[in-house]
């Protein structure tokens, strides 16, 4: 058994050969950007043990701070902002319980007007059923009268 001279590399890593170089350059260079990502999440300075920071404690979020504070640069009064909210809500409430009681208002009012309006159409039916009726009574009069009068001038020339 051959002993490698110490060259202060870890005996157990095996050599790369130039062929398993050219496959591993592509992986090399993604390792390389994760490590470099990973490195720039550590703030050594701001953890100390070189844990991970979130990156809203190493840089000021706009947005978050913005959020945070009024037109006037002062803290948001969250208490006030709830309030409000509650106020609104209360009114947006009563307006909408208004509009029901509207809504169930004008139904009913619709639901007459339904009602009346088949009322008036079995009475507009009843109507044209009692004209047609009246309009063959008074065919049929004229008929009888025409034929009254015709039996009359029968009997007269009979008579004579």
């Amino acid at each position: 058994m051959s002993t490698l001279p110490s060259s202060g590399r870890d005996p157990t890593r095996s050599r790369r050969t130039p062929s398993d170089l050219l496959t591993s350059s592509s992986s090399s260079s993604s390792t390389r950007a994760s490590r470099h990502d990973r490195e720039s999440r550590l703030d050594s300075s701001a953890s100390g043990a070189g844990r991970p920071t979130p990156l809203s404690s190493r840089r000021e979020n706009p947005i978050r701070a913005e959020r945070q504070t009024t037109d006037d640069g002062g803290p948001k009064d969250y208490k006030k902002m709830y309030e409000q909210a509650l106020q609104t809500n209360e009114k947006l409430k009563t307006r909408l319980e208004e509009s029901r009681r509207e809504l169930a208002r004008i139904q009913a009012r619709l639901e007459r007007a339904t009602q009346k309006q088949g009322k008036m159409s079995d009475r507009s039916n009843v109507a044209d059923t009692e004209k047609r009726v009246r309009t063959e009574v008074k065919n049929e009069n004229q008929r009888l009268k025409d034929e009254n009068g015709a039996l009359i001038r029968v009997i007269s020339k009979l008579s004579k």
